[in-house]
């Protein structure tokens, strides 16, 4: 009879998980979680309020590889099944509100949740990533992000960290066991994707809007110098985009976490972004690689995909293209309109190279890449607001935002503000941005009234000559863009003075453009060693040494003691640089080799260990260890490590000198 009733759950699912919806409202959760890092293994009591809007014969949660206990309907036990992807309630469900379900679980999450350096010696986090539908790995909760709840979240922890969650701080208790419990409430329903737990050792700054929300800014204790240029413009940000979407925050608090080896660069959880720590930088890595685009973005989807939620897939642009768009705009109002123009010229030229590629989809494509849906969905708008106007468009941002207000959007629901608004039969515009494949970059050319016709034209038909552009390249007033992009079509341009007299942003172009250094620009270009900038200094040490061989020696040393970002990027290539210098510190050759197969090893975060990886394989500093650490990152959480690692192992074992170590390790790994 089990059997036969998996079978008929198995056949009737589908249809099942989109009428629930229609005949089921959950309300509520709250829960009690423990959480046992080192068994990875998180336990609980969860309890769910809903109301049964239509008669049915069965309820369902979403439930991954959970082993699920103690299930209880209006206190009374109930009978379950448990599929391994859902939890069912089969009984004779009537018309009634504020019915009551309580389980408790058990888990071992494979996604969403992820326990970061507890095995090895690194930075003990663990840190959930819903994306879309995965927090049903370890909350039962629901995948359907039509399906919004309130939150009531308790989490039992070690004592000494920090757990940080959606909505405000209710209560922190110290329990027995060298425990603590912290639990968090949101009042308001989300999209169950968008629940979030970040736990690790924190401190944390906290800043206040013009409109009283406070601004919760975590970072790790030896980080405190970096507090100020990784959050720089974060509360000029908020303010901004406040005023400029003109719908209050609709939350409570804002939360900023940054984490070990995430994912993404950003992930927009109700009340509580959590980031890679990547971002997190000094004043100089500011300059390469600051946070202010991201934060920006994803304090963005707080209105865009978390206040309003897409029904689907299909209409992705209406989170991600929102969110592209107001992040461009906030970064305006810091950067200017310059700025803002070449970041869209930027967008354009990208979908230009897609659309050249074959690989571009229309935008209501469920399918469609980030950059169609991100890119193209700022373009969309950009254009949109060009033709409708200012006050059109920011009226119907307000009213389709306030009108659907936590609950799910399609397109037709913007586009029926926008011609409310504006007054304006839009078909044709939409029908060209939302269903043709191609970027439309013709429409955009030929609107007069767009100032990025005009950028468009300009950029792309720079003519230079020698006596018109040096002038131009030494023109303080110039916004650097445009030098770069001369620089980059005609590097015979550049001159020492060019080179000496440009700021950052030119000369880290000089850098990646001008790779063969003429004899009489080596003095000039030799002071990008000491740029303000990380990236500029890599490029520059390996260009300098790869062109100036009798003056190796003296640059490995003027670089000796640098670093870099937090992948080590100057450090790593030093190394390699010196163990190809023979007449520099041969005698320390062996301490330099060990300290690059160090990087390897689990304990360092994945962007060194990637850029350790491809350096051990450039010079062949394959040994046990290297290997192990190879074998052990093709499991990592992280995509681009994994994959790495599994093409470096898969190449290892082709090669007949590595036979040796490889047959020691899988027998290692096969001994009881």
């Amino acid at each position: 009879m089990k059997h036969f009733l998996y079978l008929l759950i198995g056949i009737f699912s589908s249809v099942l998980w989109s009428q629930q919806i229609d005949v089921i409202d959950f309300k509520s959760i709250t829960a009690q979680v423990s959480i046992q890092p080192l068994e990875r293994e998180i336990s609980g009591k969860v309890s769910y309020v809903f109301d049964v809007l239509h008669a049915t014969d069965s309820i369902f949660i979403d439930a991954q590889q959970m082993h699920i206990s103690k299930v209880t309907l209006n206190k009374q036990d109930i009978a379950f099944t448990n599929d391994g992807k859902k939890l069912w309630i089969l009984s004779d469900f009537e018309r009634s509100d504020n019915n009551t379900l309580k389980l408790e679980y058990t888990a071992t999450p494979k996604k969403a949740m992820y326990f970061v350096g507890w095995e090895y010696d690194g930075r003990q986090q663990v840190w959930t990533q819903g994306q879309g539908k995965y927090t049903s790995n370890w909350l039962p909760s629901f995948d359907d992000m039509n399906e919004k709840t309130t939150l009531d979240l308790t989490v039992n922890f070690l004592d000494g960290y920090e757990v940080i969650a959606n909505g405000e701080l209710i209560e922190k208790v110290k329990l027995e066991d060298d425990l603590t419990s912290w639990r968090y409430v949101s009042t308001k329903p989300m999209s169950n994707y968008l629940f979030a737990i970040a736990i690790g050792k924190y401190d944390k700054k906290i800043l206040e809007s013009k409109s009283g929300i406070p601004l919760e800014l975590y970072y790790y204790p030896e980080d405190v110098s970096k507090v100020e240029p990784t959050y720089r413009y974060s509360a000029q940000l908020f303010n901004f985009l406040e005023t400029e979407i003109g719908v209050p925050y609709p939350w409570d608090n804002y939360k900023q976490i940054p984490v070990a080896d995430f994912l993404y660069a950003g992930m927009e959880n109700t009340t509580a972004t959590i980031f890679s720590d990547a971002f997190v930088v000094d004043d100089i890595g500011f300059v390469d690689r600051n946070y202010v685009n991201v934060n920006a973005h994803e304090l963005a989807h707080q209105w865009f995909g978390d206040l309003v939620t897409e029904t689907s897939g299909t209409h992705h642009w209406l989170q991600e293209g929102f969110a592209t768009y107001y992040a461009l705009l906030a970064e305006r109002d810091i950067f200017g309109n310059d700025y803002y123009k070449m970041r869209l010229y930027e967008y354009a030229k990208e979908l230009e190279a897609q659309d050249a590629s074959g690989q571009s989809t229309a935008l209501l494509n469920a399918k469609s890449s980030s950059t169609t849906f991100y890119k193209k969905g700022a373009w969309l708008l950009h254009a949109l607001r060009v033709k409708v106007g200012d006050k059109a468009f920011k009226m119907a941002v307000r009213q389709y935002l306030e009108a659907h207000q936590f609950n799910n959007v399609e397109t037709d629901d913007f586009i029926k503000a926008v011609e409310a608004t504006s007054g304006e039969n839009l078909d044709a515009f939409f029908d060209l941005w939302l269903n043709t494949v191609e970027f439309p970059k013709e429409s955009i050319v030929e609107n007069a009234k767009d100032d990025m016709s005009f950028y468009i034209k300009h950029l792309e038909h720079i003519e230079c000559s020698v006596d018109k552009d040096v002038d131009f390249l030494m023109d303080a007033s110039k916004f650097y863009y445009e030098k770069q992009e001369i620089i980059k079509k005609y590097p015979e341009l550049i001159t020492e003075s060019v080179l000496l007299e440009n700021g950052v942003e030119v000369r880290q172009t000089i850098a990646q453009t001008l790779r063969t250094i003429p004899s009489e620009l080596q003095s000039a270009y030799e002071t990008l060693l000491s740029d303000k900038s990380y990236q500029t200094q890599e490029m520059a040490l390996y260009n300098l040494w790869s062109n100036f061989p009798d003056k190796r020696a003296t640059y490995l040393e003027e670089t000796k003691g640098r670093v870099g970002f937090k992948s080590k990027n100057i450090r790593q290539l030093w190394l390699v640089l010196a163990l190809s210098t023979p007449e520099f510190e041969a005698d320390k050759n062996a301490s330099y080799i060990n300290e690059l197969i160090s990087y390897t090893g689990p304990e360092y975060d994945f962007e060194v260990r990637e850029l350790a990886f491809s350096y051990v394989d450039a010079l062949q500093l394959y040994n046990e260890d290297s290997i192990i650490n190879i074998k052990q990152a093709t499991t990592h959480h992280n995509w681009r490590l994994s994959k790495m690692a599994k093409q470096l192992l898969s190449a290892l074992e082709t090669q007949p000198k590595y036979k040796a170590i490889l047959s020691q390790l899988e027998t290692q790994s096969t001994t009881p």
